[in-house]
Parts: structure tokens; sequence; C-alpha cells
């Protein structure tokens, strides 16, 4: 990067981090109850180390591969990070995303359920799990359906053991963005979870009213991504 793109970069964090001071303030809320996730798939070591030294210390990843050929040289370099798997998780990558990962935000069905309880078992760490809620009901997105997410929370805990913390969604491109956070937020409530995985770079201000504890922001600190 050069020093004005790096510039950026730092500029976008304290603008994004002023944002969320400013939404939690305007909901009542503490923004110390909202954990930004700066999302850096797709970018290398020399766009994440300028957003490190200002301080931010939790990243996101949508892709176990990625994040593993990255992160443990970072991770080893500047202690305390956090890496929350954002992205759909594979079962047979459950066992270097509970190795690798703070939290996982994709909890979505038995077989991936019943892997990550194994390995969660076997290596003794235990990730902040988040069921990913698919409140578009849309049928090229993963996530659970909203009238079968009790039913899943429950056998989460009955028949797999786990630790479900809260709930993540993405709401539909076309959509606004205020409903689906709403019934989100509804759905943790009766399941008694308290972490709500809500918002990405367009929406992450109205998440925060609809109570966002975790907002996944990418773009609006890092800058366009490549496509890959």
């Amino acid at each position: 990067m050069t020093p004005a793109e790096t510039a950026n970069a730092t500029e976008r964090l304290a603008y994004v981090r002023a944002e969320i001071a400013r939404a939690a303030r305007a909901a009542g809320r503490d923004a110390a109850a909202v954990t930004l996730i700066a999302v850096s798939k797709t970018f290398g070591a020399e766009a994440i180390e300028p957003v490190i030294a200002a301080g931010q210390r939790v990243f996101g990843e949508n892709r176990v591969q990625e994040a593993k050929a990255k992160w443990p040289p970072l991770m080893q370099k500047h202690p305390g990070i956090e890496l929350h798997l954002i992205g759909p998780l594979q079962s047979n990558k459950a066992k270097e995303a509970v190795a690798l990962f703070t939290a996982i935000h994709s909890v979505d069905r038995p077989s991936l359920c019943e892997a990550l309880a194994k390995e969660i078992a076997r290596q003794g760490r235990a990730p902040l799990l988040f069921v990913e809620i698919n409140t578009g009901a849309e049928a090229q997105k993963a996530g659970v359906l909203p009238a079968q997410a009790d039913a899943f929370l429950a056998a989460c805990r009955d028949k797999y053991g786990l630790t479900i913390s809260g709930l993540m969604c993405i709401p539909p491109l076309e959509e606004a963005p205020g409903p689906h956070f709403a019934l989100t937020a509804k759905i943790a409530r009766r399941n008694g979870l308290k972490l709500l995985s809500m918002g990405m770079s367009a929406d992450y201000v109205t998440a925060i009213e609809f109570g966002a504890t975790h907002v996944r922001v990418g773009s609006a600190i890092f800058g366009t991504r490549a496509q890959h």
C-alpha cells in the first residue's frame, strides 16, 4: 500500500468508529456494547497492518483457507487479535475453524453442529457460536429459516451440546434491512440469546438501532476489494 492508501484505511476506520458511537448514542446504547469486526477477506497483511496499528483487534474472514494462510503470522506478531469466521463453513473444515477462530457466525445445519461439537470437545477450544438466520428465505443463501429457528437452537443445545451465544443475519440486498434486523432480534430475545451479528458497510448504523452487538464492516474500512 502507498502511504496515502494507508492513511485512508486508518481514516476510514476512525470514521466508522465515530459512526458506531453516534448510532449507539442515538439508540440509547453504550458504544462499548458494539463490537466492530473489520472484514479483511481478500486483503493481504500489508493492508491489514495499518488497521491493527490503529488499534483494531477484531477481524472477520469468509474462508478458512484464506485465513489460515495469512493470519497465524499476524496473530503471533500482534497478540490479542480476535478472528471471526463470517462466511459459510463446510463441515470438513470444522477442525481448522475451531483451531483458528475466536467466533464462528455461520452455524446453520445439523451436520455442521455435529462436526463442531466433535472438534470443540477434542480441541478443548470454545469459539463463540452464532446461528445464521436466513431472514429473507432466499434459496441461494445459507441459514436457518425463521420458522425453524427455535427448533434448531433447541437441537444445538440438547442434541449436540453446543453453546450458542447469538444470531447472525444478512438481509436481502434489495430489501430494507430494518425488518430483517428486527426479526433476528426477536428470535434472539425469545431464545435468551444476547449477541446479534447484524449489519455490514451499507447498513451497520441501522443494525445498531435494532440492537446489533457485532457489526461486520469491510469495504467502508479497507476500500473496494478485488473480485475473486
